[in-house]
């Protein structure tokens, strides 16, 4: 099979399309023969050496994939050869064929396209995680979303219309903004534009936001460190902006609000059952029209490094993915 190599951390250009041996299905595993694969901020990170996760090298990146089952190993019941799928593998998912433990893999139904459905996992689901298990979100909150067109900015935006909240979107364009609207959003701040701080004072009435949703870092979070709610979340997801910012905890005693870091890959791991009840849950909202994906560019696996510099350089307008 052909497949995307890191042999090193190094810069992304560094990275290799070479053919690899075939997988096998071990007790409990599958192979799913390739169909689409998401592409993700981390991924970028990992390649480099600047991800909190440092895998022994050579390894093939990605983390989700949509396919088709071409074996399965001992053991495994509820899937069989020929099953539309989509699965979570914390490495290997930039390849034309990838084994996966069954317990990461659920059945894919037949409307939803592979390409959406590679974009369904991390992006969705991290910000699903975030919004139910981590900020507890409520029908009639705030919730401030950075990032607000890029894949996990808009999960979070149609998530967060889902449950209810009212969504104010931050992005760095109008093009941008155009974007996050139609997915839902209410309220829009032009953070190229307009000071942020001042916006959010005027969408909230003085009150400041319920939940922030933030994936920037930097000059973003500080701001936002000033402008929660009594009682509100603040989410970190990640540091777009390269810039990992430092808290006050003073602002977190006086404001009254929780910081909470959402790892959504340890959250796999650790509560499987309450990631697959949510991907159910994200499936059947997929299916009622709640949540959609939106795929800015898909990219032939050969192209990988091409499509990790777009998600890298925040040029994205919903996901990018691969299709081997």
């Amino acid at each position: 099979m052909k497949a995307i190599l890191c042999e090193a951390f190094a810069p992304l250009d560094q990275l290799t399309y070479k053919e690899l041996p075939d997988p096998v299905a071990r007790k409990g595993e599958v192979v799913i023969d390739v169909a689409a694969a998401g592409v993700n901020f981390p991924d970028g990170l990992l390649v480099q050496g600047l991800y909190q996760m440092k895998p022994p090298c050579p390894f093939v990146p990605g983390t989700e994939i949509a396919g088709t089952i071409s074996a399965v190993g001992e053991g495994v019941n509820h899937l069989k050869a020929g099953d539309r799928v989509v699965g979570v593998t914390m490495l290997g998912g930039y390849a034309e064929k990838a084994a996966l433990p069954a317990s990461t893999v659920m059945p894919l139904p037949d409307a939803i396209p592979f390409e959406e459905a590679a974009g369904l996992i991390t992006a969705h689901a991290t910000a699903h995680h975030a919004l139910k298990q981590r900020a507890n979100l409520q029908a009639g909150e705030t919730l401030l979303v950075t990032g607000a067109a890029g894949g996990t900015g808009l999960a979070a935006v149609q998530i967060g219309k889902a449950m209810g909240a009212r969504v104010i979107a931050v992005c760095s364009s109008a093009e941008k903004l155009a974007v996050a609207q139609a997915n839902g959003a209410d309220v829009l701040i032009n953070a190229s534009e307009q000071d942020l701080k001042e916006e959010i004072k005027k969408a909230t009435g003085g009150q400041g936001v319920d939940v922030a949703y933030e994936v920037v870092g930097g000059d973003t979070f500080d701001t936002l460190s000033r402008c929660m709610a009594w009682n509100g979340r603040l989410l970190v997801i990640g540091f777009a902006s390269g810039r990992i910012p430092e808290l006050p905890v003073n602002l977190t005693l006086v404001k009254g609000y929780a910081v909470l870091g959402v790892f959504w890959g340890t959250f796999t791991q650790k509560q499987p059952k309450d990631f697959i009840a949510n991907m159910m849950e994200l499936i059947q909202w997929y299916l009622q029209g709640k949540v959609k994906v939106v795929v800015d560019q898909c990219f032939p696996l050969e192209n990988a490094v091409d499509a990790i510099n777009k998600v890298m350089n925040r040029q994205v307008m919903g996901k990018v993915i691969l299709t081997p």
